[in-house]
């Protein structure tokens, strides 16, 4: 999945507009809907989701792709497409999966991508089982119960701590996947280790089993308080890749808890050196350890950076 390209598949789903030549039947395509693009002036959100609805059968749409919704620098959020989605949950009674923020750098950069509250769509589709987030700006996000959610992703140059904290105090109880790219400050991302501490912990988290705090410019900081968190030992995958990851964090992941359990680590996108990968592979023997390649850095002036942030 690239953040510079729009879906072509989701929920295991190919990625049609309603009205494409041969598209396939309501339950078989993940639904794009959006605006006009970069026209200001363009059709709005309800307009596009009442044109997409209109020639399909609602009750059998299982998977919606949320693009571009209005310029960010109007004002226009996210909150117009999660209020018209949720005036239609009456009729989207299928409705399994939503993807919100389908929006490529030519139509905003991922940090520009304007939220309100999201929390509206869980609490109005009680069947979903995936919710992934394109961008963190204004994100906000409730604490909530949510019975039947099992993905939840973040994709963000720079994720609210209110949003980290809130994942935690939520009652997910069938939730396997939870993938959030923290980013970095200057976009937002301000969650330390007190926000990650409820997501850490795993109350409200008790089928998790694939884990990622990714893409942060602490990940340093991350990678030792996961080494001490409690909800490691019952992974099968841990995340911590796109981020700042030194031998500092290299050596608390080695120092805490044990991961040989894991079947998958992925460390890509780092800053570790030589030796310190040896010492990772040779302890992490039978697991699949992702390194990628190491990036380049300034040691002296510690220029660094992650994956993803503007």
């Amino acid at each position: 999945m690239s953040i510079h390209e729009h879906l072509t598949t989701f929920h295991g789903l190919p990625v049609h507009m309603a009205g494409d030549p041969g598209a396939p039947p309501s339950d078989q395509a993940a639904w794009g809907i959006s605006t006009d693009s970069l026209e200001e002036s363009g059709q709005s959100f309800q307009s596009a989701l009442d044109e997409t609805l209109s020639q399909l059968d609602p009750g059998r749409v299982k998977a919606l792709v949320i693009g571009y919704w209005g310029p960010g620098w109007e004002n226009v959020t996210s909150s117009v497409a999660v209020s018209a989605l949720t005036g239609a949950a009456s009729r989207l009674t299928a409705l399994e999966a939503i993807f919100l923020g389908d929006i490529t750098s030519e139509e905003s950069e991922i940090s520009w991508i304007e939220h309100g509250d999201i929390t509206p769509l869980l609490e109005s589709f009680p069947r979903l089982r995936r919710l992934e987030v394109r961008g963190g700006s204004g994100l906000v996000l409730r604490p909530v119960r949510h019975a039947a959610l099992e993905v939840l992703r973040f994709e963000s140059g720079g994720l609210p701590g209110r949003v980290v904290r809130a994942v935690g105090e939520s009652d997910l109880p069938v939730l396997r996947t939870l993938e959030m790219w923290l980013g970095e400050e200057n976009y937002g991302g301000d969650s330390r280790p007190e926000d990650w501490a409820g997501v850490l912990a795993g109350a409200g988290l008790p089928a998790l089993v694939e884990l990622g705090l990714q893409d942060s410019q602490i990940q340093d900081d991350v990678a030792a308080a996961v080494a001490a968190a409690p909800i490691v030992a019952r992974l099968e995958e841990l995340n911590l890749s796109m981020g700042i990851l030194t031998d500092a964090g290299a050596e608390a992941l080695l120092s805490g808890q044990p991961l040989t359990h894991l079947r998958r680590l992925d460390l890509s996108h780092h800053y570790v050196s030589e030796a310190m990968r040896k010492r990772l592979l040779a302890a992490l023997d039978g697991v699949e350890v992702d390194l990628g390649d190491p990036q380049d850095g300034d040691d002296d002036d510690g220029w660094r950076y992650i994956a993803v942030s503007e």
